[in-house]
């Protein structure tokens, strides 16, 4: 299928184009930049395939987990595009992507993926691959504690790793890593979402531009209340 991929969702921002069997893609790290990149680096992938938003077949978005601010944005162009088009849109764990680079890159079929998610926890998945070679979760995503980890995936022995999560709390997270050391993946790229998301049009599971919905998996974020303030 002809898909456009976008990402924001953490410090990286990132767009694939696939037409015609070629892919196209563009990947920056620029924490705080994404409104400002994002659209030129779609118009530059687009530019390269000589094609326009009319030609493809739908848009795939990273949903998040991730930075709420980056989610936001990511979606928000995606939605904006769809419109301006008439696409279906179909939105992709970041976590999943990882884990599908980890897998398409580096032939690992049992991943971990994590995500520093601030305040003193982080966004953690279990995925294995599927026959399609798709990386699919074992238990749904989660927001938690370093060291509440281990126990609540029953991970028995190190896995191989993804994400920032594992160099942000390495000393509780070391006895989960296969990988010692910085993860080779540390960020999602939309250019892994687009297998995903296809398999996700083939199987009917798009929707329309205003159904887009983020998956922060924090619902809320804690604060501190200042002095006198409700």
């Amino acid at each position: 299928m002809n898909l456009l991929a976008i990402d924001a969702s953490t410090e990286a921002c990132s767009v694939a184009l696939n037409f015609e069997g070629k892919q196209f893609t563009q990947f920056d790290l620029c924490p705080q930049s994404h409104s400002l990149l994002l659209l030129p680096m779609i118009d530059e992938v687009l530019k390269q395939a000589n094609v326009t938003l009319a030609q493809l077949d739908g848009l795939v978005f990273g949903r998040g987990p991730g930075s709420f601010t980056g989610v936001r944005i990511g979606i928000g162009v995606a939605q904006g595009l769809a419109f301006s088009s008439d696409l279906p849109v179909y939105g992709v764990s970041t976590l999943q992507a990882m884990a599908q680079q980890a897998f398409e890159e580096h032939g690992k079929s049992d991943v971990l993926s994590g995500i520093d998610a601030r305040m003193s926890e982080i966004y953690l998945a279990h995925f294995n691959a599927d026959d399609a070679g798709l990386m699919q979760s074992i238990k749904d995503e989660i927001v938690i504690k370093p060291a509440l980890a281990q126990e609540h995936l029953a991970v028995s022995q190190p896995l191989y790793c993804v994400g920032t999560a594992w160099q942000a709390y390495q000393e509780a997270l070391a006895p989960m890593q296969q990988n010692a050391g910085q993860p080779d993946v540390l960020f999602p790229h939309a250019k892994y979402m687009l297998k995903i998301g296809e398999q996700a049009f083939n199987d009917g599971k798009s929707v329309s531009a205003e159904h887009a919905q983020p998956v922060y998996v924090r619902d809320t974020v804690s604060w501190k209340k200042l002095p006198g303030r409700e």
